[in-house]
């Protein structure tokens, strides 16, 4: 009986955690934990697109190492040296960017607002890596 008893209350949690996150609205956002869960889905959202883009950014690279001579390719490495570069200093730039407030129920929201600055910056050059010059 315990055991079903915790399932349901997880269920029933898990619920109401799914709706409020339907339910919330950024564009007024009020509490703190609402500006932080949106600056996070905010974040997440940049995280996708860059994955989507990193991708089309690898594939114009392979592309463009194809078509180089043998001591001319490089392009694909370089990307993913690049990219593996980027993330850590990402993380390690808004990591610090959070003791503005650090401690406090605002830093959070900061590391994720920067998160997606630095993400949507990262997905704007990426772009340009993927369509290539002249378009």
């Amino acid at each position: 009986m315990p055991r079903t008893l915790f399932a349901l209350l997880l269920f029933g949690t898990a619920t109401g955690l799914a709706n409020a996150q339907q339910a919330l609205n950024c564009d007024n956002a009020a509490t703190q934990m609402e500006m932080t869960q949106c600056a996070y889905q905010d974040w997440q959202a940049a995280d996708a697109e860059l994955n989507a883009v990193y991708k089309s950014s690898m594939a114009n690279m392979r592309t463009m190492d194809s078509d180089l001579s043998e001591h001319l390719k490089g392009a694909a490495e370089a990307l993913q040296d690049a990219q593996r570069a980027w993330i850590p200093y990402r993380d390690k730039a808004c990591q610090s960017y959070g003791f503005l407030a650090r401690g406090g129920t605002m830093e959070p929201m900061l590391v994720n607002v920067c998160l997606t600055q630095l993400t949507q910056q990262r997905v704007k050059e990426l772009k340009e890596l993927a369509e290539g010059l002249g378009n």
